[in-house]
Order: C-alpha cells, then structure tokens, then sequence
C-alpha cells in the first residue's frame, strides 16, 4: 500500500513526487515507462531551461538533473521500465515490468503526469507517397540526440511548434540545409523567442498560411509539394512549389496521453483534450490529481514543475485528510471570445484564500486587447494586454473578491479589442 502512486517520472511526477514528500506525505512510489528518469527532457539538450523556476539557464538534462538529485534524499519509490495498464476509481494501479511481470498496487491518491506525445502524419491525413525520411519532429531529436544518427541533409519542417523550430536550428547546426519551415496557419505556433533564435538566427524562411499538398518519392522522401492556403485552409490553386528535400520532419501538434484517464473515467475537457480540473488540479474522481503535459501543453517546463507543485500539495492534503471535499459549491469558469481554453476549469471556492493562477491561450494574435471578466454578460473586471499570440501560453491571478460573492457559480473570461 503506498499513500501516493504518481504515473510518469518527467518533469511533471518527478516535481509533484517531491511537493507531496515536502508536505509529509511519505510513501510515494513514481512509476516511468523509460529505462530513466527525466521524461522528454532528456532529448532536449538545448538551454533555455529553468529561467523561471531556477532563476538561471539550463539544458533540459540538467533540468531533470536537478529534480533527480533531490530525489535521493528522500524516501520516494521509483519503478523504472515499467508500463501502467490501467487505474481504477478505487485507486487501484496495475502494472507490468520485467522484473516482477504483472502487479495490483494500492495507493490513496494519484497522480497522472503521463506527458503528451506528438500528432503523426496520419493524424493530419498528409496526402502522397509513404517513403522513408518523413517522421515526427521529436523523434528526429531523440535520433540526433540520444542515438547519435543523422536523419537527413535536405530538410522540410511542416508546422511550427516549439519542437520543430529547436530542431531547424539543430539539424542546421549539424550540417544540414533547412529549406523551409512551413506553418497552414497566418502564426507560427511557437514561442517568438525559439522563432527569433532557430529561425531567423540562421536565415531559414518560414512560410505562414501554407501548407504541403503532396509527398513524392519511392524508397526515399525527394521532394514535397508546398501550397499557399485561404482563410479557410484550402490550397490556393497555382501557388505550387516543388522544394525538392529527403528529410521532412512534422511539428503540427501535441496531444496530452490521456488514455489512462478516460479508461477511468475522468472528466475530459475536449479544448485541452486533459482532464477537468479543480484549482488544486484534483480531476473529476476524488484524490486522483493531474498535472504537466497530460492536462494541458506547456510553452516552458518552469510552468510544469510549479503546476505539478500545486498538484503534489492538493494530493498530500487529500491522503492527510485535509483537503477541502465540498464540491458542491464551486465556481465554473468558461471561455468567451477569443478564448481557446481556461485552466482551471472550476475552483472550490472555500479552497482559496486570496486569487487562484489561471492558464489560457487565446485563439488568434493580438497586438493590444483587454482581458476581460464577466458575469452573466457583465464586465466586473479588465486587464490590458499586449501582444498575444495562440502559441503562447498566458496567466491571469484571479482575486477571490471577483467571485466570493454566493450567487455567483459561472465567470466567462474572454477577450476583446482595445
């Protein structure tokens, strides 16, 4: 029996493993599918790391270095190479490893911090021949990374994700020639200082409001077919370009792991396609917490570590019985205009005690805007914003005295123009 099992030894378990230790909660076991701990950061030896959280720069090795030293202080579990089949409402975990085959375990409370993984090129329904050279952005990191191959010297980006645009500049770094980096929508989906450093640093084009319309090739990708699109993502006809390349790499999405989730019933909100939450990122089954990438896709791993804070805290609380379980009265919090989605999705009001830290990201840039709260169609507070953009991920501290008041249960945030 252990008070705390956390699924997932990324940045998100090994963060919210280490809250719930630090707030007496002591038998904690993390179970991680890879042979090591540190999840996705591992591949990402690029700094850029820990600015927020740290207060200084660090590789993403390094990152997870920092959490994995900590851990040996400590009394938490750790089962490596291990797979989780399924979870249960009564916090039943079962496993599957080499060493021990297959296992029930017991805990109290959980954690889900599963990451999320990458939208392949049958997710997006890629027209044209399947040959060799076409893969995900992220595995082409793990290949140069970790294994040490080079996937290609002629390369095509299609999207541009955060994971995209880090790899133009490392494949440019490692001798390739990056020809493109291609975007179906009018913004890029990165963060504008990876499209500063990755894209503009080495003079690589990137082409907003295109997309690719066809792969050519037999045994090895050697050229793609790219399109101008309209406002409703349609290719243009007789803006064709044939970029002739014999790598392209995907980076048009990610997706929280959330199967294990739904398998036990949790509530799914389909904009962030993660769990529903409550301002202590306790899911819709009592006691079982989610966190990190499987809720909802960060821009910075500073965000998950102090997300999955929250979440180790809420869920050591839950074992000791000091949680707050009155569900009833709680505040639900919806998107208005411009909106694409708002984290947490409802806050138990006698669970704050000044403000609540929201998340979301708006659905198209702003230059200059007004957030804006609103109950029942009323403005009650604004904040002015400047330069928004759908590839970065925004906070908002909500003050308690904006909805204390008993009759109000729904806030709409949304934005409009200055």
């Amino acid at each position: 029996m252990y008070d705390l099992i956390v699924v997932g030894g990324g940045p998100a378990g090994l963060a919210a493993a280490l809250s719930a230790y630090e707030n007496n909660c002591k038998r904690i076991l993390i179970i991680e599918r890879d042979v090591v701990l540190g999840g996705i950061l591992n591949q990402c030896i690029h700094n850029g790391f820990g600015l927020h959280y740290f207060k200084e720069e660090l590789t993403g090795p390094e990152y997870a270095e920092r959490f994995i030293e900590q851990l040996k202080d400590t009394t938490i579990d750790v089962m490596l190479d291990t797979i989780v089949l399924e979870i249960t409402e009564d916090k039943e975990v079962h496993i599957m490893n080499k060493q021990n085959g297959y296992q029930i375990l017991q805990a109290k409370a959980i954690i889900l911090a599963m990451g999320c993984r990458e939208r392949t090129r049958g997710a997006i329904q890629m027209p044209g021949s399947r040959p060799a050279g076409i893969l995900t952005a992220g595995a082409a990191q793990r290949y140069v990374n970790i294994e040490g191959y080079m996937v290609g010297k002629k390369v095509v980006i299609l999207g541009s994700g955060d994971i995209g645009l880090i790899m133009a500049r490392r494949m440019t770094l490692e001798g390739a020639e990056v020809l493109a980096c291609i975007e179906v929508m009018p913004y890029s989906g990165g963060l504008n200082r990876n499209i500063v450093q990755c894209l503009h640093d080495f003079d690589i084009p990137l082409y907003l409001s295109h997309t690719i319309i066809d792969v050519t090739g037999r045994e090895r990708l050697e050229s793609v077919t790219m399109a101008e699109v309209d406002e409703n993502r349609r290719p243009v006809p007789g803006t064709e370009q044939v970029i002739e390349c014999d790598t392209l790499l995907l980076s048009v999405g990610l997706i929280p792991e959330n199967e294990l989730s739904r398998k036990v019933g949790v509530d799914i909100d389909n904009r962030t396609r993660g769990a529903v939450v409550y301002e202590n990122m306790e899911t819709s089954i009592p006691g079982i917490f989610a966190c990190g990438n499987v809720l909802h896709v960060h821009d910075l791993v500073d965000y998950v570590s102090a997300e999955s804070a929250l979440a180790g805290k809420a869920a050591a609380e839950y074992i000791s019985n000091q949680a707050q379980e009155e569900a009833e009265d709680y505040l639900q919090l919806t998107q208005g205009d411009g909106i694409s989605y708002i984290l947490p999705q409802k806050i138990r009001k006698n669970n704050v005690e000044r403000k609540v830290d929201l998340f979301y990201r708006v659905n198209r840039v702003y230059d200059s805007c007004v957030l804006s709260i609103r109950y029942k169609g009323e403005e009650i507070a604004k904040y002015k914003k400047q330069n928004l953009a759908p590839g970065e991920m925004e906070t908002l501290s909500l003050r308690k005295k904006l909805f204390n008041d008993d009759d109000i249960n729904e806030l709409e945030i949304a934005i409009r123009e200055a």
